[in-house]
């Protein structure tokens, strides 16, 4: 069970931690699609739309070529 009164220097240590391991599962979801060569939808000036695998960037990562 989570004290309800964490420091709040706790909570940020949480919180930078949560942070990291999003911006690193979603960049291991966008790599998994563009070597498999597929799609992902994003979200553009108000609407939802695919972007092409080639079109996709992943941080930390030179260009990919999709695996056959």
């Amino acid at each position: 069970m989570r004290d309800k009164h964490a420091s709040p220097m706790k909570l940020s240590a949480e919180t930078k931690a949560v942070e990291h391991a999003m911006r690193r599962a979603v960049q291991h979801a966008l790599l998994t699609h563009k070597r498999a060569g597929n799609p992902v939808a994003a979200w553009k000036d108000g609407r939802v739309v695919l972007v092409a695998a080639e079109e996709i960037t992943v941080e930390g990562v030179g260009n990919i070529k999709r695996s056959r």
